[in-house]
């Protein structure tokens, strides 16, 4: 099987964005046996979903600006070269709702919506593990 976080063009990470973050660590644990392990990310928490020994996603609370906006999920999907992807969306007719931007220990990302609203997230990964 190949990795996720090397494949181009495979989804590889999960994440739900919420204002309460304990509900849905509950929810989502109960209803799918999830393993919920906190850490610290960036001085937050940030809760790591494991699906048996695979780290598949994360629970963090909504950004700052977010507030009164449903929680949703991000799906990520992972590319070599996110600044040559986020050219790519701009030609093909899509918008950049996040420009290439930095996480550190993490990668870098771009937020992109296509010409019809759906909303997805593309990573180039730092470590690949």
């Amino acid at each position: 099987m190949s990795n996720v976080f090397e494949t181009d063009g495979a989804v590889s990470w999960t994440e739900l964005l919420t204002d309460d973050v304990q509900a849905a660590k509950a929810f989502y644990g109960e209803v799918f046996n999830w393993a919920l392990e906190d850490q610290d990310m960036l001085g937050a928490t940030y809760t790591v979903i494991k699906a048996g020994d695979n780290q598949i996603g994360g629970i963090t609370s909504k950004p700052e600006g977010a507030e009164g906006k449903p929680s949703m999920w991000k799906t990520y999907v992972t590319v070599s070269d996110v600044d040559e992807t986020a050219a790519r969306v701009e030609r093909s007719g899509g918008k950049l709702l996040l420009p290439p931007t930095d996480i550190p220990t993490v990668g870098r990302i771009i937020v992109i919506q296509d010409p019809q609203g759906a909303v997805i997230s593309a990573i180039t990964y730092e470590n690949k593990e």
